[in-house]
């Protein structure tokens, strides 16, 4: 007489193995489903967060000045080129929150659009401040361009507002973007069908192989997840060592090729990083990504009291004409590491390159060492020259104008290209006193603002040149001083 199906051990275990197989295949579709589904969303609100902000930021000025044809200009760009758009509401405080720019077009010059919910409106209205995202969904169908339908009555979407202001900090507009979920919906039931598929598959799989890989899945599993651990730990030299043949030691093998591929990718960004230093300041990278370069963003700034150093080649344009573009950028290479080495050795840093012209900064507490850096650079200009009359070459003059005062830096630009600078009417003052250089026949000229901050001023030989003259963009006088070089102390 056989014995009952489920008396059997084999079958015992099939079945707990099964239902247990089951239960977990469903948690995992479920968490993947939910995680997908949340994943998009937060993805979504991010982008639309960002583009509302940038675009708030970017048209704040033709607001204040009430240019209504430059903003619908912008807006019909915008949306045309957003196909995730719905809508685009610009209201104005100042009207009673009139929309003054809208697409479709068909909602200028209202107050409340028929196509959202009134608690929508009045929600997005009332922010006080910053950017708040909400869900809604559309009243009726929206069309653009026209007879083309943009979003169907009852559709999902996302609409994110934020408060337009002006320098003063008050209220002066908001922007509302509609945002179509058309996409993320579709991202959802896309993952849907692929947990589904995956987990159909693990539990095809699970039922076959269940009782005959339980132990041997056990210690190998176990020997490559310690593995992992200490790779995740930061040994990515480590590598696992599961002797097999079969699936576990193929994965294995693929386990330590991701790590040796992990290890390659690893040192390539430490050199990307290196090399980003190279075009990017240390003490730039401090201020504009705090939390790390991939989290740098545009408009990030900090106000900074420094000390501006600007360096030009006098008569560089004439010298140019005479000479081959090639022959004009092996010299600049040559001049700009020459002085880019004394200045980074003094204790400042390049901000940029304006053709000939040189940008450093230096922190308020080493203004001591813009001076040095200055009398320096003059010094390695004479023996620069005198390699350059060896070979016939004629020789370079530079006038180096300093001013200190406080400036901003950070990142300017939009999304896709950004860039770091330093801005402020230092930075102005600085330039403009290089350019005094000619008119007062001086190599090195300061401000006062600079004699006044150094720690060390005995250390210089300091000539007052004009106790008031005046820059172009500056209505008050500046006092400024010579510093003299080493042959001209003597003389």
């Amino acid at each position: 007489m056989k014995k009952p199906l489920f008396r059997s051990i084999h079958t015992r275990i099939m079945t707990a193995t099964t239902l247990l197989i089951v239960a977990i295949v469903g948690a995992v579709v479920l968490l993947w489903v939910k995680e997908v589904n949340y994943v998009y969303r937060q993805q979504k609100r991010k982008q639309a967060q960002q583009m509302v902000v940038a675009l708030a930021n970017a048209w704040v000025n033709a607001l204040v000045e009430e240019s209504w044809s430059q903003i619908r200009l912008n807006v019909n760009l915008l949306f045309n080129r957003n196909e995730e758009l719905v809508y685009i509401f610009v209201s104005d405080v100042r009207r009673d929150n009139q929309i003054v720019a809208a697409l479709p077009e068909e909602f200028t010059e209202q107050y409340i659009p028929d196509a959202i919910p009134l608690s929508q409106t009045e929600a997005s209205l009332n922010l006080s401040g910053g950017a708040e995202i909400f869900e809604t969904v559309i009243l009726r169908d929206l069309k653009f361009p026209p007879g083309e339908v943009r979003a169907e009555r009852g559709e999902q979407i996302m609409e994110v507002a934020y408060d337009v202001r002006n320098s003063q900090g008050e209220k002066i507009g908001t922007l509302r973007l509609g945002v179509s979920l058309r996409e993320v919906n579709e991202a959802v039931i896309e993952g849907v069908i692929k947990a589904l598929a995956v987990g159909g598959l693990g539990l095809t799989c699970g039922l076959v192989g269940a009782y005959i890989l339980a132990k041997q899945l056990s210690y190998p599993i176990q020997r490559l997840q310690v593995s992992a651990a200490k790779i995740a730990a930061g040994d990515l030299e480590h590598r696992a060592e599961v002797p097999l043949r079969d699936e576990i030691g193929q994965l294995a093998t693929a386990f330590n090729e991701m790590a040796w591929a992990l290890q390659l990718s690893f040192n390539k960004q430490q050199r990307t990083l290196e090399s980003f230093a190279r075009f990017v300041p240390d003490k730039f990278l401090t201020v504009i990504a705090s939390e790390g370069i991939e989290n740098i963003q545009v408009g990030v700034a900090s106000t900074r009291t420094m000390t501006i150093l600007f360096a030009d080649i006098r008569g560089y344009t004439s010298m140019s004409e005479q000479m081959s573009p090639l022959e004009t950028f092996a010299l600049l290479n040559d001049y700009l590491a020459c002085m880019g080495a004394v200045i980074e050795k003094s204790g400042g840093f390049i901000d940029k390159y304006i053709g000939d012209a040189i940008m450093a900064l230096f922190d308020e507490e080493n203004t001591d060492c813009a001076l040095e850096a200055a009398l320096a650079m003059q010094s390695a200009l004479r023996k620069f020259n005198e390699a350059r009359i060896r070979q016939a070459l004629p020789n370079l003059e530079i006038g180096i104008g300093i001013h200190q005062g406080d400036v901003v830096m950070g990142t300017v630009g939009f999304a896709s290209r950004i860039e770091s600078t330093v801005i402020g009417d230092a930075v102005n003052v600085a330039s403009r006193v290089e350019n005094l250089t000619r008119k007062y026949h001086c190599d090195v000229l300061v401000t006062e603002s600079v004699l006044v901050a150094l720690a060390h001023p005995q250390a210089f030989q300091l000539h007052l040149v004009d106790d008031s003259v005046k820059v172009k963009g500056k209505e008050e006088p500046l006092a400024i001083y010579q510093v003299l070089l080493p042959d001209e102390k003597n003389s």
